[in-house]
């Protein structure tokens, strides 16, 4: 079995090397695709994806586990591949436009870094319109964030950039892990159950 892995805004597909190996070590074969948020166009990245998914795998069975704004990524690219994966894993998705983009977007460096691609996150009716995962998905919820008086997540459980809210996406089952948002790869609860779910396929 093979497994693509595609990280978050900001990261390099370094930030899914302990993953990768930990899935290596349960015979699962990974595959780290790499974009750059800033310097790419969403259309361009995403038919680069599929390509490089299609170009990995071939026939092979296979999942895809994503982190934040990669599961976005993949989001779009499910409905173009002719060969699916039998599961996603999506690691805090952001399904919605969140607090932190609305935040992180008033200030200009921070939109020029966003770009094209990470702008998605701020735009309301795309994230609306964004296509639902057709495939067996399972989510990941971090909720070691701040809470309590001085949390700007007030009492929400929260990964420290998303509440669990706004990770949740109709029918599909989530699970939350006392992790903060950019770690939630990295957690052995997380990677056992992935091998466990991809072993019944």
């Amino acid at each position: 079995m093979d497994a693509i892995l595609i990280h978050g805004m900001g990261r390099t597909p370094a930030a899914m090397s302990i993953l990768a190996v930990r899935l290596a070590a349960s015979n699962i074969r990974p595959h780290l695709f790499g974009y750059s948020v800033t310097f790419e166009k969403w259309e361009q990245c995403i038919q680069r994806y599929k390509e490089f998914i299609e170009k990995r795998v071939k026939t092979n069975n296979f999942i895809i586990v994503g982190h934040s704004l990669g599961t976005v990524l993949t989001r779009a690219a499910l409905p173009k591949l002719t060969h699916k994966p039998s599961n996603c894993f999506f690691l805090a998705p952001p399904t919605q436009v969140c607090k932190a983009a609305r935040n992180f977007y008033r200030y200009r460096p921070i939109r020029l870094f966003m770009s094209e691609i990470g702008q998605v996150l701020t735009d309301e009716q795309f994230m609306q319109t964004l296509p639902l995962p057709n495939v067996p998905t399972k989510i990941y919820a971090g909720i070691a964030g701040p809470r309590g008086r001085y949390s700007p997540f007030g009492e929400e459980l929260n990964d420290g950039l998303l509440t669990v809210q706004e990770t949740f996406l109709p029918n599909v089952p989530m699970q939350t892990v006392p992790v903060l948002h950019a770690f939630i790869m990295n957690s052995n609860t997380v990677k056992q159950d992935i091998v466990k779910i991809a072993r019944q396929v």
